[in-house]
């Protein structure tokens, strides 16, 4: 009785004025998206920031000066609670997963990260959270409805009937239903963004996990170095995506977890600009002034054959939506990882 109490009360309350000294906990934020979005709330002025990732701290992809940084396993509870005690916001951007050459070969792993937002959702809850975010991606689509590399964009509400990427997909949809639930029944403001392939510098750009914009720009930087002039692509190359610039996802995850519109509702974060993987090597290829002879492995993991992301949502909900052109990013992207590359080359530690 008491705990159904309890939770009816934290429905009507009134949220207190968000403050920059609220302590805002970013769950995964010795990765990619995490870091970003940890320099992001700095820039914005915020001041009490705690960065949580089970990754040891010399191997985070971004360390932020007056961030408080945590080495903590959140697919256990314990680490959960300790991560979250005192928190107004936290953002679950913690998962094991890379690009489609890890989602296909190692769907065990992907799908244990439910852990992580089992206990870090319930932690935060219990802390007293305001606001909770959650991570989820287009691979939640029906993959039925993305069989064709001339896609039709997909909506908020083709995530069902389900029948989503085997592993990460499911995962993804499962607890974007934890969020729901915690909301409908427990009073916790919760934001789901599916994202659409978001890539940028600071990011995983070699060893497996790297989505296509890092692993196409690497494979041209080494082309380039070797003066092999080739290009290894997985697929026939006409595999269609579309891809969001880092700057545009931590824009858009703060937009949506402040949106009380969309409490509990899961909506996609994604640039709109299809283009296939043969048509993104040619982009990487103008960065670098370069034309390659290509291979294409036929046999290599290449996942759906396309899918993009409807923005028709967002834009009426928030009256914005991802605009970095992907011309812009990959030029950005390629420059950071052509220095990266070069610096390891030196024998310096680099991100991977």
């Amino acid at each position: 009785m008491f705990v159904r109490v309890m939770e009816k009360t934290r429905l009507i309350e009134k949220e207190s004025k968000r403050s920059k000294d609220d302590l805002i906990v970013i769950g995964g934020a010795g990765g990619f998206i995490g870091g970003a979005l940890a320099r992001y709330f700095v820039a914005k002025g915020f001041r009490n920031i705690r960065a949580v990732d089970k990754k040891p701290l010399p191997d985070w992809y971004q360390r932020v000066a007056g961030v408080e940084c945590l080495c903590l396993d959140l697919s256990r509870e314990r680490d959960c609670d300790q991560s979250c005690e005192g928190a107004v916001e936290v953002y679950n951007l913690a998962a094991d997963m890379g690009g489609m050459g890890f989602i296909e070969r190692f769907r065990v792993e992907c799908l244990r990260s439910i852990l992580i937002n089992t206990h870090l959702i319930e932690a935060a809850y219990r802390a007293g959270a305001r606001r909770y975010f959650f991570a989820s991606s287009a691979c939640a689509y029906n993959t039925l409805l993305q069989q064709d590399p001339q896609v039709t964009a997909l909506k908020e509400s083709d995530a069902y009937p389900a029948m989503a990427e085997r592993g990460y997909g499911w995962e993804k949809l499962v607890s974007e239903m934890f969020c729901q639930e915690y909301w409908a029944e427990r009073g916790l403001k919760t934001a789901i963004a599916r994202f659409h392939n978001v890539y940028g510098p600071n990011g995983t750009w070699d060893g497996g996990r790297e989505k296509a914009p890092a692993a196409i720009c690497r494979k041209v930087v080494e082309a380039v170095e070797s003066g092999s002039n080739r290009i290894k692509i997985w697929g026939d190359g006409t595999q269609t995506r579309s891809f969001m610039y880092i700057d545009d996802c931590t824009k858009g995850i703060d937009k949506i977890m402040h949106c009380d519109d969309l409490i509990g509702t899961p909506i996609n974060l994604g640039s709109s600009e299809l283009v296939s993987i043969n048509e993104l090597v040619d982009k990487v290829e103008r960065v670098a002034g370069v034309k390659l002879e290509r291979d294409y492995q036929l046999d290599a993991p290449r996942g759906v054959a396309g899918h993009n992301s409807d923005n028709t949502f967002i834009r009426q909900v928030l009256g914005w939506e991802p605009d970095t052109t992907l011309n812009a990013g990959l030029k950005a992207t390629y420059r950071w990882i052509l220095a990266q590359f070069q610096a390891m080359r030196k024998g310096h530690r680099v991100v991977e």
